[in-house]
């Protein structure tokens, strides 16, 4: 019976995480693109469902950790023309734009660092189960800070974990000098430390160094952290108004209509237990961190590295990473149905 407790436990809270209605569609897409790679890229590209590779995230430059599937300089213009489209349909416009730009930071480095090891080119795709086919399939796009990982079951979809990263945070120098590809995510973050009194900080600052890497790294899984910060229920109206917009500048990187299924979610969980927390110093140009933590998800950016001028932010969901809640559940009921 101890032994049963806990599978219980995980499908009762899978229920509350990521679990959201899909267009059929996208497995058409899917297939689309696969449809049209060779023999020799689909055998880079294509996994079956229970690959452990399915569960693993990398954003670390490809020269530092390789990574399984089939790299963008391995298909031709036409082929990464449908796999952006893809991309673009598991993604909202905003979302998609800030991928592009993350990508061609490689670039910025590559001139910045003049080095050949900045390569655009090596992002890689790779699909786990048969798109169009299987009713569970996924499938990831990752590269040097990108992580997109995304489940599919029969119409439901889960989208996290979800990082992003960008170096150099701000372009300080050059052409494209005072460009930021993930500007609100800061912005947004200041705006709302600035809503707190000196004697709020207090409580919502808990570590007066910055941490200098998210806490939960690349973790295949992870739990709720320890409670650091101040809870909603302490906030006033305005600075629960500002945490929303924060939370909702990660929520406009998916389609409107997963970014509202989302946002109901938290809704529906206890908003007064919510937490927000920060480390390091709240004057832009410095290190600092974030996170904001609920029930069921984690959110966390930090920028300390490189004389705080090197971001890395994710979104987890605790129970719906890599889409374990669907698939327990679809696995669950399969077997039963067996």
């Amino acid at each position: 019976m101890n032994k049963i407790k806990p599978l219980l436990l995980s499908l009762l809270l899978a229920s509350t995480a990521c679990s959201f209605a899909a267009d059929p569609g996208k497995g058409d897409k899917a297939a689309a693109f696969i449809n049209s790679l060779n023999d020799s890229q689909k055998a880079k590209a294509l996994f079956p469902v229970s690959d452990t590779g399915r569960n693993k995230f990398v954003f670390l430059p490809p020269a530092t950790v390789p990574r399984m599937g089939l790299k963008l300089k391995e298909i031709d213009s036409l082929q990464k023309i449908k796999l952006f489209v893809l991309l673009n349909d598991f993604l909202s416009d905003e979302g998609m734009t800030k991928v592009k730009n993350i990508i061609g930071l490689e670039n910025v480095l590559r001139d910045l660092e003049k080095s050949d090891r900045r390569d655009e080119g090596l992002y890689v795709v790779a699909f786990f189960g048969m798109p169009g086919k299987d009713t569970a399939w996924s499938w990831k796009f990752e590269g040097h800070h990108l992580s997109l990982n995304f489940t599919v079951v029969k119409n439901e979809i889960c989208f996290a974990p979800l990082f992003m990263g960008s170096n150099p945070a701000e372009i300080r120098e050059g052409p494209y000098k005072g460009f930021r590809a993930l500007k609100n995510e800061e912005d947004e973050g200041y705006a709302l430390m600035k809503l707190f009194s000196d004697q709020q900080k207090q409580k919502v600052i808990f570590s007066k160094e910055s941490l200098n890497e998210i806490v939960t790294f690349n973790t295949s899984q992870v739990s709720p952290l320890e409670p650091a910060g101040m809870y909603v229920k302490e906030m006033s109206a305005e600075q629960k108004k500002q945490l929303n917009k924060l939370i909702d500048v990660y929520l406009s990187n998916l389609p409107p209509i997963l970014a509202d299924k989302r946002r109901k979610k938290i809704n529906e969980e206890d908003m007064n237990e919510l937490q927000f927390g920060w480390a390091g110093s709240d004057e832009p140009g410095k290190p600092h961190y974030y996170r904001i933590q609920g029930k069921n998800f984690l959110i966390e950016l930090d920028n300390a590295q490189n004389n705080a001028n090197h971001i890395h932010s994710v979104w987890r969901d605790f129970y719906g990473d890599f889409g374990r809640d669907l698939l327990m559940e679809h696995y669950g009921s399969t077997h039963h149905q067996h």
